[in-house]
């Protein structure tokens, strides 16, 4: 069983700063991509950003050259330093586990991030 636990995220002014970060636990598998996807209410979960375990990373549009994706793989941890923030980042981030030898996805509990401006 994998768990994952979020930390981070709260409330933060427009063009501020956040920092979430998640910690994996279990069993898991080495070949692994771990990030982050945000739900806004109405709205389906989308990809934020994801690096996998070899350091090849994805980011959605919105966020490239404001939101960078770190990983300790020794540690299983991600952390994502989120600057210039927007209002239109408002919403829940979730963080996430993708498993490549089985396509097994494991989600933390998700952290509210609040941009107001």
């Amino acid at each position: 069983q994998v768990q994952l636990v979020e930390s981070g995220g709260g409330l933060a002014q427009a063009g501020g700063s956040l920092n979430l970060s998640c910690a994996a636990s279990g069993s898991i598998q080495s070949f692994n991509s771990m990030g982050w996807y945000r739900q806004v209410p109405g709205k389906q979960r989308e990809l934020v950003a994801t690096m996998s375990n070899n350091g090849v990373t994805s980011y959605a549009d919105s966020v490239k050259d404001r939101f960078t994706i770190t990983r300790d793989n020794a540690r299983n941890k991600a952390n994502l330093q989120m600057n210039s923030l927007k209002p239109e980042d408002t919403g829940v981030y979730y963080c996430n586990l993708l498993t490549y030898s089985d396509y097994l996805t494991y989600w933390g509990q998700g952290t509210q991030v609040t941009v107001s401006s």
